[in-house]
C-alpha cells in the first residue's frame, strides 16, 4: 500500500549447472501478474469511477496481454477515504464497483481465460466505519474493544507514534465516546486491528475462507508487516518516530501469526501469499518466505523502487540493488520484480525518459528489465502504454488523502508549499491513478461521465486503441516480452549473473538453466553506449528498435534506451 514499506525476495536451486530442482518449481513463480486499479481502469456506468463490470468488459484485453494473473486493488465494501484501503465490510463489494454477482463474473470470466485473480487483503487496520469499530468505541466493555488498540485517557497521552496519513501525522486519536485514543497508522479513518486477539485472528481467516472457497487464487496482505505491535508502546528514541522499517515492521507475534494464517488458510487452498515488506534486514526476509518456515510465498520489496529520486537515481546505485537481493535469495526464497505500482508515480516517469522522443523506448527497455529478471514479475496497469505522470499544478486536482493532507500539514506548519507540490508532481501517488487511456475519445474512453480523477491530456495521442495499430508501439512490445518470459524457463528460475558492472550507461547480466543462456543488455540513457562481451552471441531474441543494428566484433553499441536479449552460444 505504502512504496515506503515493501520489500522482496527470490530463488533458485544452486548446482554446477544450475540445473532446475523439481522441489524448486512453484505455479506461483512463473505467473506474470498484472495490476488493476479498479477505480481508475474502466467505467460501466458513467458515474466517474472505474467498476468490475468494466474489467470484464476488457477481459480479452487483459487475456491478449499474455499475462497470467491480475491483482486487484480493493473492492470491498468501503467510505473511501483512502480510495478501498478502508475496508468497511470484508464479505461485501463496494457499491461504486458493483455487486457480488459482478465480482462473480468477473472472476468466473477470468478463470475461462486462464487468468488468476489476487485479492488485496487490508488487514492491518480497518475503516472506522466497520461494524467491529462501531462496536469497539461504544463502550469500553464491549466485546470488540481488543479488536483495536485503545488507550484510555487517565494514563495520560499515549507515547507518540508517527501516522503517515494523519493530518498532524499523529497515530493516536482521542475518541470522547470513551474517553480513549485509537491508533491508526494511516488515515485517521483505518484504525489499526489488533492481531493479539485471537478472536480477530479467526475472523481474518474466516473472511479468507469465505474469498478462498469463492475461487480466488492468492491474498495480497497490505501492509501486513505492522500488524504486530508492542502493545505496552514503550517510548521510542527521538529522532526515529518516522523510521517505519526500523521501529514499526516486524514485531514481536508477526511470524506468528502468519504460521497460524498458513496453517488455517493458506495451506488448505491452491493460493498464493504475498505480503507488502520484508522487515529490516535479509534475515527478516528470509523467516517470512523460506519455504520450511511455512509463511508466505513471497514478500513485495521497495528497496528497488525507492531508488528513483526527483533528482534522479544512479544506474550503478540500481544495479547494486538489485543484484544484492538476486545474491541473497539465490538458493531460499522468491522475489517480487516491480518498478511501479498504485502507491508510485508512472514507471517511465520515474525511472525512464517520458519526453515524446524517448518515452516508448525507455519504457520497453524498462519492461525488457522486468521480464528479464529473476522473480515473478508485478506490472502495473497502463504501464504498457508507457503512460505518464500527469504533473497537477495546484492541490485542488489531487484526490489522495496522503498528499492532501501532507499539504494541509506543511500548510499549517509554516512549510514550502511551492517545493511540495514540485515534488508531488514527480512522486504523488495520483500520477500513476489517473485513469487508463483507452482512445482518444472523451476521457480516454474510460467514462461517459465526469472522471473522479482527472485525465492526463496526453491520451489524445497516448492510448491502447491507436498503439493496438502500430506493430512497434509499447503495448505490442509488451506483449513480445511477456511471450519471451513464459517461453523461456531460464527467465524465470535461471542463474543470474551480472556483467560488466562498472558500465555506466549500460545493465547487462546473463540467465543461464540446464545449459541454455541467454544475455540482457539495457541501456538506460538517452545517449549511444556501448559495452564489450566475450560470448558467442547467438539468435537476437528481442530488441525494443524496429531496426537492427549489427554487432561486429565484441563490441556491441546500443543506441539510447535500447534493450536486446540474445541467446548465448
Amino acid at each position: 500500500m505504502k512504496s515506503l514499506f515493501m520489500a522482496g525476495l527470490l530463488c533458485f536451486a544452486a548446482g554446477a549447472v544450475y540445473a532446475q530442482k523439481s522441489n524448486n518449481t512453484e505455479w506461483w513463480k512463473e505467473e506474470v501478474v498484472y495490476q488493476i486499479y479498479p477505480r481508475s481502469f474502466k467505467d460501466s456506468d458513467g458515474d466517474g469511477l472505474g467498476d468490475l463490470k468494466g474489467i470484464i468488459s476488457k477481459l480479452d484485453y487483459l487475456k491478449s496481454l499474455g499475462i497470467t494473473a491480475v491483482w486487484i486493488n480493493p473492492y470491498f465494501a468501503s467510505p473511501n477515504d483512502d480510495n478501498g484501503y478502508d475496508i468497511s465490510d470484508y464479505r461485501a463489494i463496494m457499491k461504486e464497483f458493483g455487486t457480488m454477482e459482478d465480482f462473480d463474473a468477473l472472476l468466473k470470466g477470468m478463470h475461462e481465460r486462464n487468468i488468476k485473480l489476487v485479492m488485496d487483503l487490508v488487514v492491518n487496520h480497518s475503516s472506522d466505519e466497520h461494524e467491529w469499530f462501531k462496536q469497539s468505541r461504544s463502550s469500553r466493555t464491549s466485546p470488540y474493544r481488543d479488536y483495536y488498540h485503545w488507550w484510555p485517557a487517565e494514563k495520560g497521552k499515549p507515547p507518540y507514534r508517527y501516522s503517515l496519513f494523519d493530518v498532524n501525522h499523529d497515530a493516536w486519536k482521542y475518541d470522547a465516546i470513551t474517553d480513549s485514543y485509537y491508533l491508526h497508522y494511516f488515515s485517521v479513518k483505518q484504525p489499526d486491528l489488533n492481531w493479539e486477539n485471537p478472536r480477530l485472528r479467526q475472523e481474518v481467516y474466516d473472511i479468507m475462507k469465505f474469498w478462498a472457497e469463492k475461487g480466488v487464487d492468492g491474498f495480497r496482505l497490505d501492509a501486513f508487516q505492522f500488524a504486530s505491535k508492542d502493545i505496552a508502546f514503550p517510548e521510542w528514541p527521538k529522532g526515529w518516530e518516522k523510521d517505519f522499517v526500523k521501529y514499526y515492521a516486524m514485531g514481536p507475534h508477526l511470524h506468528d501469526y502468519l504460521k497460524e494464517m498458513h496453517e488455517q488458510v493458506v495451506s488448505k487452498y491452491r493460493v498464493m501469499s504475498v505480503a507488502e515488506g520484508a522487515g529490516n534486514t535479509m534475515q527478516d526476509a528470509h523467516n517470512l518466505v523460506d519455504a520450511e518456515r511455512k509463511e508466505l510465498n513471497m514478500a513485495y520489496a521497495f528497496e528497488g523502487v525507492d531508488i528513483a529520486k526527483p533528482e534522479g537515481y544512479d544506474l550503478a546505485h540500481f544495479k547494486k540493488v538489485f543484484t544484492k537481493w538476486d545474491a541473497e535469495f539465490a538458493e531460499k526464497g522468491w522475489l517480487s520484480i516491480f518498478l511501479a505500482n498504485h502507491d508510485q508515480a508512472r514507471m517511465v516517469t520515474r525511472f525512464g525518459n517520458d519526453t515524446p522522443e524517448f518515452r516508448d523506448l525507455s519504457s520497453k527497455m524498462l519492461t525488457t528489465f522486468i521480464m528479464t529478471m529473476r522473480g515473478t514479475p508485478y506490472y502495473y496497469n497502463g504501464d504498457e502504454l508507457a503512460m505518464t505522470n500527469i504533473r497537477f499544478e495546484t492541490i485542488d486536482d489531487y484526490r489522495d488523502v496522503a498528499g492532501r493532507n501532507e499539504y494541509e500539514y506543511q500548510k499549517k506548519n509554516g512549510g514550502d508549499l511551492k517545493k511540495l507540490l514540485e515534488d508531488m508532481k514527480l512522486g504523488s501517488r495520483d500520477n500513476g491513478r489517473t485513469p487508463f487511456q483507452w482512445d482518444d475519445t472523451k476521457n480516454a474512453g474510460f467514462t461517459t461521465g465526469e472522471p473522479w480523477l482527472k485525465v492526463n491530456p496526453n491520451y489524445k495521442t497516448l492510448n491502447a486503441a491507436a498503439q493496438e495499430k502500430d506493430p512497434n508501439s509499447a503495448l505490442n512490445y509488451f506483449r513480445k516480452v511477456v511471450a519471451l518470459r513464459k517461453n523461456n524457463k531460464v527467465l524465470v528460475y535461471g542463474k543470474y549473473s551480472l556483467v560488466d558492472e562498472q558500465n555506466p550507461e549500460i545493465y547487462a547480466y546473463t540467465r543461464e538453466l540446464e545449459g541454455k543462456k541467454m544475455l540482457i543488455l539495457l541501456n538506460f540513457s538517452q545517449k549511444n553506449a556501448s559495452t564489450v562481451t566475450d560470448k558467442k552471441l547467438g539468435k537476437l531474441l528481442i530488441n525494443n528498435y524496429p531496426t537492427v543494428q549489427k554487432v561486429s566484433g565484441n563490441k556491441i553499441v546500443l543506441r539510447p534506451y535500447e534493450a536486446r536479449v540474445y541467446e548465448v552460444k
